[in-house]
């Protein structure tokens, strides 16, 4: 049972993911309400006696005055996926979810089915891949293109495809060190234009942004 929380400070929208999420067998609204503040103070802050939601349907902006970015990092610190749910008609502020940690966007104007379809992708561990990810991207191409060499680009997509560096050295014929130091400038280079990749996981997500992964692949050494 995937448990769903949703987060819009426009209470009509709720009810209506309330009611079509009712009606799915697989899927319960663990929390509704219009702040993430309201969210995390219903998990229970000190005391967690709420377990966190497997996927938070996110507003892009709340009425609370807090970003985008602020709200998805609490999220996704708490231990939620997060989807952005908006009208989509702000590429920069979209990116900035992204880069955030944001699961993906699906648009406000999208049939319920669609919307159900993103909640199910997320549910799963995977990155949303629409339209409404595509023209957000397209609309910066320096969001879009970290300018990754082609060796680079292949010991990322290997990397982040699941093999040890390790592993990814023997594959490409080189150094342990060598494939290191790839790792290493593709995540410098991610860093200057604002996408940081610290950790393997965000590595995974700036390789699907970028088209060098479709979807993870789940190779594994051995």
């Amino acid at each position: 049972m995937t448990r769903v929380a949703l987060i819009d400070d426009h209470e009509s929208v709720r009810l209506g993911l309330e009611a079509a999420i009712a009606r799915e067998e697989s899927m319960v609204v663990a929390f509704s309400g219009s702040t993430v503040t309201e969210y995390l103070a219903w998990r229970g802050e000190s005391t967690r006696t709420q377990a966190p939601a497997d996927v938070v349907v996110l507003d892009l902006t709340l009425g609370d005055g807090t970003t985008v970015s602020e709200n998805v990092n609490r999220l996704f610190a708490d231990g939620s996926s997060v989807i952005i749910h908006s009208v989509a008609d702000r590429p920069a502020a979209v990116r900035e979810a992204l880069s955030a940690g944001a699961a993906g966007i699906v648009s406000k104007a999208s049939p319920i089915n669609e919307v159900l379809g993103a909640i199910r992708t997320v549910a799963q561990g995977e990155l949303l891949n629409n339209v409404e990810w595509a023209s957000a991207v397209e609309a910066d191409r320096e969001f879009a293109d970290a300018q990754l060499s082609a060796r680079e680009r292949e010991v990322l997509r290997l990397y982040a495809a699941g093999l040890p560096l390790k592993a990814v050295a023997d594959r490409l014929g080189v150094a342990y060190s060598t494939a290191k130091e790839n790792i290493t400038r593709v995540r410098v280079k991610y860093v200057e234009v604002g996408r940081p990749a610290p950790t393997k996981i965000d590595l995974l997500r700036r390789a699907m942004e970028d088209g060098i992964l479709q979807r993870p692949e789940g190779e594994r050494d051995g």
